[in-house]
């Protein structure tokens, strides 16, 4: 077969035994799922690939979680805990015909009683149709699916493929997982030539990725490094590692809904702390200042009616200057909104209006507030008996300016929140004279 596939012949774990001199990474692939790190609440007596393992008989599943946490690991080893066949196909490289081949052969071994687990790492990369044809195949038990994605499942997997897949959520490294697994690297290779300040920054770099923190030591290891380096010297030996991040895809959402719900909650650190998550990683600053005057109007509004006007500015001031002096700017409208009062009044009322007019929209304004502008209007009485406010008293009228059939509605009800209670002051102080003068 292919090295798209893995030898059906040899179990899963013993089919391809690293060599000495292949990555340490290879070489430190766990061999039973009790060597898996990081994920006791799937692996363990009580997780649910746990149970599995122990009744002996696999549901389809997918594995969902961030790169270097143990996925393809887990799908081989789950392989050898119930004694099937282990077939790996990658998405990135393989197409309907390999996808053909594989179940034949799958067949093929369920009539000799030999059952397979089919491995399809990164499987949210196989189109909608090419996912349908996975079902039949599942659906008959010819092959046990077993797939592999960092993306979420919802968005990228189709509805049918989910509902016949257990989807099991891999949790990204901690720093003590990662440093349990760097403690093996040293069992094999020796101590890292690191004091125990860069051990930890080497270790926090990783973010989380299992496989990332081996290769970097391996780096190291090969570099023959005769003294311990310290976090400074360690930073300048190593590249930075690229936060992870795709700007459609759901990190991204993740992220926007963090500084979004970090504003809304008044906390100037933590929104700070995600806005800085996106921009250091490639997002767009525009993008970032369209989503900051939308919450300029949604969640602040007139309780400081400043706050738009400075994420306007920020977006000015950016265009102006560019990258990296103008950032400056998106961080003091960042702060700025999120120390503002919050009202999401203006956001609520837009929504009330938006649905009154949607289901009264044909009912014509009184005609006391309708231009005029030919005789015949003025004959049939538009315009007539209309209050210019300026000549009222206190400049206000109190007419009534709601259609005839309709009772006049409430949908902006302001906060008892900065510029806001004055608005509500005012409000208010209008609704007394109006009460006033029809009562008089």
């Amino acid at each position: 077969m292919s090295d798209l596939f893995g030898d059906a012949s040899l179990p899963s774990a013993a089919q391809d035994e690293p060599r000495e001199d292949a990555p340490l990474a290879d070489r430190l692939r766990p061999r039973t799922l009790d060597e898996v790190i990081g994920q006791e609440h799937l692996t363990g007596p009580e997780g649910a690939i746990g149970r599995m393992v122990a009744a002996g008989k696999l549901s389809s599943m997918v594995l969902w979680g961030p790169p270097g946490t143990g996925k393809t690991s887990t799908a081989r080893l789950l392989a050898d805990a119930v004694g099937m066949r282990f077939v790996s196909i990658s998405a990135v490289f393989s197409g309907v015909a390999d996808l053909k081949k594989a179940f034949a052969e799958a067949d093929k071994m369920a009539g000799a009683g030999q059952k397979t687990l089919l491995f399809v790492d990164e499987i949210h990369r196989f189109n909608r149709a090419q996912q349908d044809g996975f079902l039949p195949f599942v659906e008959r038990g010819t092959v046990t699916l077993v797939g592999a994605t960092t993306e979420n499942p919802s968005f990228e997997l189709n509805a049918a493929l989910l509902s016949r897949a257990q989807v099991l959520i891999l949790h990204r490294l901690d720093a003590e997982a990662l440093a349990k697994l760097l403690a093996r690297g040293e069992e094999l290779e020796g101590s890292l030539p690191l004091t125990e300040d860069a051990r930890e920054a080497l270790i926090a770099s990783a973010d989380g990725d299992g496989r990332f923190l081996l290769n970097q030591a391996e780096t190291l290891y090969n570099a023959k490094i005769a003294e311990p380096l310290g976090p400074v010297e360690l930073g300048q030996f190593l590249q930075r590692r690229v936060a992870v991040y795709d700007k459609d895809r759901e990190g991204h959402y993740n992220l926007i809904s963090a500084l979004h719900k970090s504003l809304r909650g008044s906390d100037p650190q933590a929104a700070l702390y995600y806005m800085a998550r996106m921009l250091t990683a490639g997002e767009e600053p525009l993008y970032v200042l369209r989503r900051l005057v939308r919450f300029a109007s949604e969640d602040i509004g007139l309780a400081d009616p400043q706050a738009l006007v400075q994420c306007l500015a920020a977006k000015d001031a950016y265009e102006f200057l560019g990258s990296p002096e103008g950032e400056l700017a998106i961080v003091q409208a960042c702060l700025f909104l999120a120390t503002a009062p919050k009202s999401n009044a203006a956001y609520v009322a837009q929504k009330a209006a938006f649905r009154s007019a949607k289901e009264t929209g044909s009912l014509m304004p009184p005609q006391n507030i309708l231009n005029a502008p030919t005789k015949l209007m003025k004959d049939i009485g538009y315009g007539k008996g209309y209050s210019y406010d300026h000549e009222a008293d206190e400049g206000f009228s109190g007419d009534n300016y709601w259609p005839e059939e309709m009772e006049p509605q409430t949908f902006y009800t302001p906060v008892e929140r900065g510029f806001e209670r004055k608005v509500r002051e005012r409000i208010a102080y209008w609704d007394k004279l109006r009460r006033d003068r029809t009562d008089g």
